[in-house]
């Protein structure tokens, strides 16, 4: 389960960039897919971590 919310975080920082650059470009489409996926993946990265914990990299 470390490995995936490593990955579940990378993904939801991306999707929060990505929701930034759409701001900026003023792309509504941008927008919405990326403040969803950004919700979405932040959502199961923090229930990861109070599920299972803090990967500790034993």
């Amino acid at each position: 389960m470390n490995g995936l919310v490593i990955i579940l975080a990378i993904v939801s920082l991306m999707a929060g960039y990505g929701t930034f650059t759409a701001l900026k470009n003023k792309n509504l489409l941008g927008i919405v897919f990326g403040a969803g996926s950004f919700l979405v993946f932040g959502w199961f990265t923090v229930m990861t971590i109070l599920h299972h914990g803090f990967p500790t990299g034993h």
